[in-house]
């Protein structure tokens, strides 16, 4: 519905003269308050359980206000809908109890206008609790039509675009939201219940790290230097657990210039705690604590119905990523392998090729170190089969470049990530904290970025320095608070759970920040 639309236009001029006609009975076209002494939620919960005989003889006075959602006039009596905090609330406007001149505001008031009504609560005959209005305000025009009452706001994309709209015409789109905040609040409790301090890290970085992803860049101009926009804290709240915060965590938004698809959006929220003196398996533990306790808090249990299945998040398993592997490999691909058939790379070779004779498509480049090749055996077999609550761990050193390696296998690291759903929803491990091995991994990262990975880790000098000043033994995660949401709603689409995603920019369109896609589907 654009101004430039000519019936949207029509409709706006006619909605204006309406104004002027409001304005002529002594109402204010945009009055700033109203005086409210109750909500519609609150009669509701309030006054449902009432009967007609009890509320005959009390007739209990309110001031409520709301968008009108549905009028019906019957000539000098009409009924109309009152919606506010996502719920409604049936209004009585009869000519000889409110007036002349109330009676004439009402006729001049449209579908998703705005306004104040006094009176007192009563049933009617069909026994629908209403408020018998005696006092009208006029308070906002809604100047442009809500969509059509029988098919309401369907289109997908429209609904992202306009999520105002999408709000208050879909009660379940609004219950989604409720239930984001829900879950927040109840992260939020979990980790400062444990002893965990809330703190804010910078946004704009000079150096992109803390993360394998391809960064936002911007520029500062009173500095002359460009900057990244954060694609993880990580690097700054291990800065902060050096200087003696032994237990923080952020909510943080993070930005990644990445591909778009139903599991990611490129600005997107996170969870990240760190722990100090812990290890990789005190934080897994707690890790699946907190989802579990975020699934009670939100949606009363611990089965929760997502797409075709019922996630029970009080039943969790774990798999080393070998194991997950060897328990995925496909029946066409001959004998599952065994454990020493990961140690080298002509092995894990051996084994693409056994996969790909099995019809699975597997990426693959011999210069690629073999524990990039794992991982990705990994995601081609097992990863869209993880619906059930399931923590992998035991992740390769090659794709691990901020964790601590296995003392008896350094090929191998202590790093672990939950699935739920066929999406990662958390990533863990026991976090490296010795500055030299440090540097190497990040010159490792660095001889990837010259081999054309753009999303390599860059060299963080200052935060090699900071891990020179001591870094005690220290568990970390980052858990997907997007994905979260979509587990406990029930959403299939990230952007279902995102008030407003990222959306290519319309045809003539004027460019607006934060509107435009910078990716594919599926990325």
């Amino acid at each position: 519905m654009s101004l430039n639309d000519t019936f949207s236009e029509k409709i706006y001029e006619q909605r204006q003269e309406k104004l002027r006609q409001i304005e002529a009975l002594g109402q204010l076209a945009y009055p700033t308050k109203f005086d409210a002494t109750h909500t519609v939620p609150e009669i509701l919960a309030a006054y449902t359980a009432q009967s007609a005989e009890e509320l005959d003889a009390s007739k209990p006075q309110v001031r409520v206000a709301g968008r009108l959602m549905a009028i019906r006039g019957m000539g000098k009596a009409a009924f109309a809908h009152l919606q506010q905090g996502g719920q409604r609330l049936q209004v009585y406007i009869k000519k000889d109890a409110v007036g002349d001149s109330a009676f004439e505001l009402y006729k001049l008031l449209d579908l998703g206008d705005h306004i104040g009504a006094v009176g007192y609560l009563f049933r009617t005959r069909t026994g629908e609790l209403s408020l018998h209005v005696e006092g009208l305000t006029f308070l906002s025009k809604a100047m442009l039509p809500l969509p059509e009452k029988f098919h309401g706001l369907t289109d997908v994309e429209l609904r992202y675009r306009q999520r105002y709209l999408d709000l208050f015409m879909n009660p379940d789109v609004r219950e989604v939201f409720l239930k984001r905040s829900r879950m927040t609040q109840a992260v939020r409790g979990f980790m400062v219940g444990r002893g965990f301090v809330e703190v804010e890290t910078p946004m704009m970085h000079p150096v992109a790290g803390g993360a394998v992803a391809r960064p936002f860049v911007t520029h500062h101009n009173t500095l002359d230097m460009d900057l990244y926009l954060r694609i993880a804290p990580e690097l700054y709240l291990k800065r902060l657990v050096v200087g003696g915060l032994d237990r923080v965590f952020e909510i943080n938004r993070n930005f990644r210039n990445e591909g778009i698809s139903t599991h990611h959006n490129p600005e997107f929220t996170m969870l990240e705690f760190y722990q100090a003196y812990a290890d990789c398996g005190v934080v897994m533990q707690l890790t699946q604590d907190l989802i579990t306790q975020a699934a009670q808090d939100v949606t009363g249990g611990t089965s929760v119905p997502f797409d075709d299945a019922v996630l029970d998040f009080a039943a969790w398993r774990r798999l080393t990523m070998r194991e997950a592997i060897q328990h995925f490999w496909p029946d066409a691909a001959g004998a599952a392998p065994a454990q020493q058939e990961f140690a080298d790379a002509a092995s894990v070779a051996t084994l693409v090729q056994r996969v790909r004779a099995a019809g699975v498509r597997v990426p693959y480049d011999a210069a690629e170190p073999a524990g990039k090749t794992i991982a990705n055996l990994f995601e081609a077999l097992a990863e869209e089969h993880l619906i059930q609550p399931t923590v992998i761990y035991e992740f390769p050193t090659a794709v691990s470049p901020l964790s601590k390696q296995k003392p008896d296998e350094p090929d191998w690291t202590e790093r672990f990530e939950i699935y739920i759903g066929g999406m990662e929803i958390a990533n863990g491990f026991s976090e490296l904290n010795d500055p030299e091995e440090q540097r190497r991994r990040f010159e490792g990262q660095l001889a990837e970025r010259d081999r054309g990975d753009d999303e390599a880790h860059q060299m963080d000098e200052d935060y090699v320095r900071a891990l020179s000043f001591g870094l005690p033994p220290t568990g970390g995660v980052g858990v997907g608070m997007d994905r979260l949401a979509m587990l406990l709603t029930g959403s299939k689409s990230i952007r279902d759970v995102i008030l407003f995603p990222l959306l290519r920019r319309q045809t003539g369109e004027a460019s607006e920040q934060g509107n435009e896609e910078v990716g594919p589907e599926g990325g």
